[in-house]
């Protein structure tokens, strides 16, 4: 028997696909830079023992393993590399409690982030990361990357809402991590450990996650800026102030016209940015009324508060457009750098000087309240699918002022297999090497996404 007719056999309740039209669709994510290799198979796991059973014959075959949920990842950690196993989890879609007295739930790694949200709305409650691909993306991928979101300035990222995780090792081992208590600190935090860890570590296949009281239909606000610098300055006075936002997002130009002639979504005027934000709670108002002197003192041409439900979603929706509108006009690098929130400011002249300097069109959105900016680099589709030069050496030029400022990398994209060149600006060697050593003790094999993450 081969040792794919062995894990065929292990397979009783999926599907293992080795079709190479069948397995297409599933050997690349959404960082359409990363070329993606050639599986030896795609296991559309229905269950732990599934995922168990395939990681051991994995470890045993020294078969690389790309751990895959619904594939809306940009920095191409669920690519496939040439001779692996796909294993994907999106058939994993079961909530398997939701406690609502004690708010939290256990969900399976399959299950799609709007889901759960909804399914905490039946109780009053709410799932509070949401990334902008949150109607498409699995719990288990935003564990994997860290997701945060438009909520995420008030709320948390995935990492603050995650209680426990259940994970397969490389060698097959099913553990449980964390708690479901409020408090808990017996042991080394595990679970926090696997999040973000780009499945370098461990398959995860089911997450305990704390739900919250779901608030009040929000007051936004939104301001329109001749400048980008100063929108980005009225974040930061917002941040200073301490008024305590639920959404803060920087929306620039050439993203807002993009919209517009995709979508007929125009806003008032071609503002050089928007900023729309949110406030919730019992002082939703107040706080908004604040919000809105901080944009009109920092230069704000036009600055508005509403409790229109219906305005607000448009506006929403207006910023979860941001992407699809650009990728309309070409190839993209999308790019995710963060910085403490009082330099927003100098990294938006940073992006605006790269883009002038290299000659490359950027368009950057911005979860601006908590200083997490993506600047997507548009270009001129090629046939080889590569990018210019003159984009990675603008990219450089934004990592590097990013590092400068204090900042990082990545914010919730991950390092995946697009920043693997940087990471030790960032890292260093001494932090690189404990890394290392923290993969080889739980892969020592070197299986689990190699070539991913760190």
């Amino acid at each position: 028997m081969s040792d794919l007719d062995r894990l065929t056999a292990a397979v009783t309740t999926g599907r293992l696909l080795t079709d190479p039209d069948l397995m297409d669709r599933y050997r690349r994510d959404e960082a359409h830079l990363v070329r993606p290799g050639k599986p030896v198979a795609v296991l559309l796991a229905a269950d732990v023992g599934e995922v168990s059973e395939a990681l051991a014959w994995a470890n045993d075959t020294r078969t690389p393993v790309v751990p895959r949920g619904a594939g809306s990842g940009l920095a191409g950690g669920a690519a496939a590399i040439d001779g692996c196993l796909v294993v994907c989890t999106e058939r994993m879609t079961a909530i398997r409690e939701l406690a609502a007295a004690d708010e939290y739930a256990v969900v399976e790694a399959g299950v799609v982030n709007a889901d759960l949200d909804r399914a905490a709305a039946a109780h009053g409650l709410m799932y509070a990361p949401d990334p902008s691909s949150h109607e498409i993306s699995t719990i288990g991928g935003n564990v994997a990357t860290n997701a945060g979101g438009l909520r995420c300035v008030k709320y948390g990222v995935t990492r603050d809402a995650v209680l426990g995780l259940e994970v397969v090792l490389a060698d097959g081992r099913v553990i449980d991590t964390g708690r479901r208590t409020v408090k808990g600190v017996a042991g080394y935090d595990l679970t926090g450990l696997f999040v973000g860890s780009e499945g370098t570590l461990g398959v995860v296949t089911a997450a305990t996650v704390r739900l919250r009281p779901r608030p009040a239909p929000p007051t936004t606000i939104l301001g329109s800026f001749d400048a980008m610098r100063d929108a980005a300055e009225a974040v930061a006075a917002v941040v200073r102030a301490g008024v305590g936002p639920s959404l803060l997002e920087l929306i620039d130009r050439a993203t807002l016209r993009a919209i517009a002639e995709w979508k007929s979504m125009a806003l008032d005027g071609d503002p050089a940015a928007v900023l729309i934000a949110q406030t919730d709670g019992p002082d939703a108002a107040a706080a908004a009324e604040a919000v809105r002197g901080h944009f009109l003192d920092a230069g704000a041409e036009f600055a508005a508060v509403s409790d229109d439900a219906a305005e607000a979603a448009q506006l929403l929706e207006i910023r979860r457009l941001a992407y699809p509108a650009a990728e309309r006009l070409g190839q993209c690098l999308v790019e995710d750098v963060g910085v403490p929130r009082s330099r927003l400011p100098e990294l938006i002249e940073a992006i605006e000087r790269a883009a002038r300097t290299h000659d490359v069109r950027i368009m950057t959105v911005a979860h601006a309240g908590d200083g997490n900016v993506h600047p997507t680099f548009v270009f001129d589709r090629r046939a080889d699918g590569e990018a210019p030069p003159e984009v990675w050496a603008a990219a450089d030029d934004v990592f590097r002022a990013a590092l400068q400022l204090g900042g990082t990398l990545t914010g919730e994209h991950g390092i995946g297999a697009l920043k693997q060149r940087w990471l030790g600006l960032e890292l260093g060697n001494d932090v690189l090497g404990l890394h290392r050593a923290v993969k080889a003790a739980f892969d020592p094999r070197g299986i689990l996404n190699p070539g991913r993450g760190f």
